[in-house]
């Protein structure tokens, strides 16, 4: 194959920019030592990996999710959100019995959160300090 074009990857990746994104993408990955699934033909990384986008030997949707996955700090994992309730035996906030016959006096007190009013809020904000003024922003 010869050079490969943009006009090679377009019907494959509609979207130019997002093209030029999972192309230098695989391209690091390519300089960071994954295997490349075409011969290289003395090509350098960018070129191997139009030519793999090209020639769909990678799926772009593939790609997109590991560009996506790449650039993440924070991944959240998805997990069963706990509910206390049903951990400690609590029915309509009554303490039951568990299982082994046995009643839970040890219910986790219920969280309150402090209220401000709006004018509590108001008077608080107006109580603070402008922060002094300096060249630098």
């Amino acid at each position: 194959m010869a050079r490969v074009t943009v006009e090679d990857c377009i019907d494959k990746v509609d979207n130019r920019f997002e093209l030029v994104l999972l192309a230098s993408h695989r391209a690091r990955q390519i300089s960071q030592g994954a295997s490349i699934t075409i011969d290289r033909d003395n090509d350098k990384n960018p070129v191997v990996a139009l030519r793999e986008i090209a020639d769909e030997t990678l799926s772009p949707d593939d790609l997109k999710e590991d560009l996506i996955h790449s650039l993440q700090k924070h991944v959240e994992v998805d997990e069963p959100e706990h509910d206390p309730a049903s951990a400690i035996g609590v029915s309509g906030g009554v303490a039951v019995a568990s299982e082994t016959g046995e009643e839970e006096d040890d219910l986790p007190e219920t969280i309150t959160f402090d209220q401000m009013s709006e004018e509590e809020l108001l008077a608080g904000i107006e109580g603070l300090v402008p922060p002094e003024k300096s060249d630098d922003y």
